[in-house]
């Protein structure tokens, strides 16, 4: 990005000049004694490179954003605006779902300037209650009603502006507020098919949007037939944001309903990256050349290089959003740029993690070292009462804490000498949503309870049960949940976006597991006694090692399209539109899991292996053609605040405790980042719950939409959460299929259970499903595709691990391959 801030900007600033004295395009290095001189000679120069960077910075924040484009002409503007105007669309049809009562639209090209038109698309699904019929010779008039449909119909929506939803919440909606729901696909960072948005908000009184992406390994033929590669970053975030740019466009033409304020990203895994990358960054001009390259409405360049992103529809000028007034992630697997030295961080906390090789050990051991320092360069803070956490024990939730870590082997033995109120906080997280869990259990439909001799309870000792027996119940492991307690992220009750309850093709969920599924294996003695997954009525798991397909953008479970769009690799993963997509080495499409004894089947030699990483990073930090480097503008760390865009009004990011895809510092640091902006921010980590876990025990996308509609908009009403109904029977489990975690749980008191910050992460990595590094993989993973340019479908991009590999390549040299 064009000298964007990062967090850690001295420590960057270092690792920067690093990698530019270290290596060029045509430069090597290949022993340990250039490589040391070259890092020594590098630390001063690295001081002055983070002042002058720092100045630039804050000369920036007061400038104006402007673009190399060439001025967009009133001809072409006029043109970009006429063909997006669905008014002028020849093609798209309407149908009408009567079981949903509901109008979905088909796909339509969202730009003007499609590279892949498969992929640049738009789908939107409206609540029938806001339409009176589809006109179709344009006198204004409903021709085609809900109740004269036969087949689908071109014409135009007849939006009945008065009519109201009520959500199953008690929310209230017209065509003009109505939420407008934005699913980011991007399964594993990779493209996503257009499909036809579903049916599964209309009830709730939603606008539902359905998008493709360009991704990773997308490739494009020239005149000449020469292929190269596209879609690497930021092409799946700038396609989404010319989606909404494309639906706000025509509500505000009165061709659609719908709120052009009140958007929510939501998505899953790669797609929960998306979304919450696209509400960190709305309205950011760092995206906006991607979007005027592809023709993009309501984005342009004036003459003098500046941006303008308004519209004039009948003598009044809109501005034009891209961005989000709230989100929904289930399990972000973002900001990549933190994301190998906070798993590595997790993993080395665990003194009884069993690093497949001596190579991996040392990595997360001296990632775990650049962890702390890069943490505690940030000096964060944090209010209890922001997070509803009692951070330092004091009784109160009324300080502002200073978070920081540190390091005594002595001190901090049983977490391999890390401890610190950062540690503190995430301690603290764990357990709150461990009570926040035990604390909500009545809401626990159709699960099986068991006694103490592991029968079966009748049903009048089940509606007898207290809410302290089913806590007391649920630690000791004595239920078997409810295959309806299963199924999807996010949606009306519980199912997020699926049709007819389905999960579309290709929602295999994370590595070795399922979506909602707790870690495979066996668990025990992690903590203590834990010898079962808990979430284990699930979709057989993906025979591919690490694969990254989710369900977040479940609209696909509709889709129209039965396309191949195969690559040549077609046998390994595929995305949530059923698109196949690597997942690994350029060559093999595999990428290491946490079960890999080998370091690297790619490189013969620690030398070569460097080497790589050098040219790829050096690459890669050269920015691309618009002067951006993609690693940052993928970080959306250096987006909240930024007085460049905008901020969303709330963000809600759901996890599973027990998934390995991502470290929960991940998710940990952007509350943190948000709150300290001013945003509504909240991080659940559902215990027991895999990667992409399913909305459990009352929760789901819409209660949150309702509630945060009822507290944010004027005169809206204010949602709380039903009562929990009484279990009165009891499921029909045989055997209780439950994690006994008594013995590391103190729950003397149910209402104020706690465990140990070793317990935490001996939990946490028993769900390990990645080596080390598992982000910018040595061997290239899922991520080291997100980076690459036309010529390189991978390149490695972590200035993080580089800088390991370097500092200390004396000690990693005689490991690497070792097979010790």
């Amino acid at each position: 990005m064009k000298k964007k801030k990062l967090l850690t900007l001295l420590t960057t600033a270092a690792l920067t000049t690093s990698i530019v004295g270290c290596s060029g395009a045509t430069s090597t290095t290949t022993s340990s004694d250039t490589t040391s001189s070259a890092n020594e000679s590098s630390a001063d120069e690295a001081e002055d490179l983070a002042q002058t960077a720092a100045q630039e910075t804050s000369d920036e924040s007061e400038s104006t954003a402007t673009s190399s484009l060439e001025a967009t002409s009133a001809e072409e503007r006029a043109y970009i605006e006429e063909t997006l105007n669905l008014a002028n669309n020849e093609e798209v049809t309407w149908t009408y779902d009567a079981d949903a009562d509901a109008w979905i639209m088909s796909i339509v090209t969202a730009v003007a300037y499609a590279e892949i038109e498969d992929e640049e698309g738009v789908s939107v699904c409206i609540p029938g209650a806001y339409i009176k019929g589809i006109d179709t010779d344009g006198d204004g008039e409903a021709d085609i009603t809900a109740d004269s449909y036969t087949e689908e119909v071109h014409g135009q929506l007849v939006i009945d502006y008065e009519a109201e939803v009520t959500s199953s919440n008690g929310q209230v909606y017209t065509a003009s507020t109505a939420p407008v729901i934005l699913n980011t696909g991007a399964a594993g960072y990779s493209s996503s098919t257009n499909t036809t948005a579903a049916t599964s908000y209309a009830s709730e009184g939603y606008i539902n949007v359905s998008c493709g992406n360009r991704g990773k390994n997308d490739t494009v033929t020239d005149e000449d037939g020469n292929e190269s590669y596209t879609g690497d970053a930021p092409s799946c975030l700038a396609d989404q944001k010319a989606a909404a740019r494309f639906v706000r466009y025509n509500i505000l033409l009165g061709n659609l309903p719908g709120s052009t304020e009140y958007w929510v990203s939501t998505g899953g895994s790669g797609g929960g990256a998306h979304a919450t990358m696209f509400a960190a960054t709305s309205n950011s001009s760092d995206f906006y050349d991607y979007q005027i390259e592809v023709g993009s409405v309501g984005v342009y360049v004036n003459e003098d290089g500046t941006y303008d992103t308004t519209v004039t529809i009948d003598g009044v000028t809109y501005d034009l959003s891209d961005g989000a007034w709230g989100a929904v992630a289930y399990s972000p697997i973002t900001s990549l740029y933190e994301a190998d030295m906070a798993m590595a961080f997790e993993y080395y906390m665990d003194t009884d993690y069993d690093f497949n090789t001596s190579f991996q050990e040392q990595m997360a051991k001296y990632l775990s070292e650049e962890y702390m320092t890069y943490i505690n360069d940030q000096n964060l803070t944090v209010s209890e009462a922001d997070v509803e956490l009692d951070i330092n024990g004091d009784g109160d939730m009324e300080d502002t804490i200073d978070l920081y870590i540190e390091y005594d082997l002595e001190k901090y033995a049983d977490t391999n000498g890390y401890g610190g109120t950062y540690l503190d906080l995430y301690l603290a997280e764990f357990e709150s949503n461990l009570q926040w869990y035990l604390d909500n259990l009545d809401y626990a439909d159709g699960w099986t309870w068991f006694d103490e001799e592991g029968n079966a309870l009748s049903d009048e000792e089940v509606a007898a049960m207290t809410s302290e027996d089913k806590a007391t119940a649920f630690i000791e492991g004595r239920y078997a949940k409810s295959s309806s307690s299963q199924g999807g992220m996010g949606g009306p009750g519980g199912g997020m976006g699926m049709m007819n309850g389905e999960k579309p093709d290709g929602m295999t969920g994370g590595p070795g597991g399922d979506i909602g599924q707790a870690p495979d294996g066996d668990m025990t003695g992690a903590p203590e006694d834990m010898t079962e997954a808990a979430d284990t009525d699930n979709t057989e798991a993906s025979d591919i090692e690490n694969s990254d397909t989710e369900n977040s953008d479940v609209e696909t479970a509709d889709a129209e399209s039965e396309d191949d769009r195969s690559f040549a690799n077609s046998d390994v993963a595929a995305n949530s539109a059923g698109d196949t997509m690597d997942v690994g080495t350029p060559d093999e499409g595999t990428t290491q899991s946490a079960g890999s004894t080998t370091d690297s089947s790619n490189y013969s030699t620690y030398a070569e292996m460097l080497e790589a990483y050098q040219n790829d990073v050096a690459e890669v930090y050269a920015g691309d053609e618009y002067g951006n480097v993609s690693v940052e503008l993928y970080n959306p760390l250096n987006y909240i605040g930024d007085e460049d865009g905008d901020d969303p009004v709330w963000i809600r990011m759901v996890c599973g405790a027990a998934e390995g895809d991502i470290s929960m510092f991940s998710s940990l640091n952007l509350q943190l980042a948000f709150l300290s902006s001013g945003v509504d921010a909240t991080i659940e980590w559902q215990w027991d719950g895999g990667h992409v876990p399913s909305e459990v025990l009352g929760e789901s996308l819409a209660l949150t939409v309702d509630t945060m509609y009822g507290e944010y908009v004027e005169g809206a009403v204010k949602i709380t959460k039903s009562e929990a109904q009484t279990q009165t029977q009891n499921g029909d489990a045989t055997e209780a299929t439950g994690t006994d975690i008594s013995s590391w749980v103190d729950y003397d008191d149910t209402s104020a259970v706690s465990f140990s910050l070793a317990d935490a992460v001996s939990y946490r990595t028993k769900g390990a499903s990645k080596s080390t590094p598992g982000f910018d993989v040595i061997d290239y993973g899922q991520e080291d595709y997100v980076f690459g340019d036309s010529d390189s479908d991978a390149r490695h991009w972590s200035v993080w691990v580089l800088k390991v590999l370097e500092e200390h390549q004396d000690e990693l040299e005689e490991l690497f391959n070792s097979g010790e």
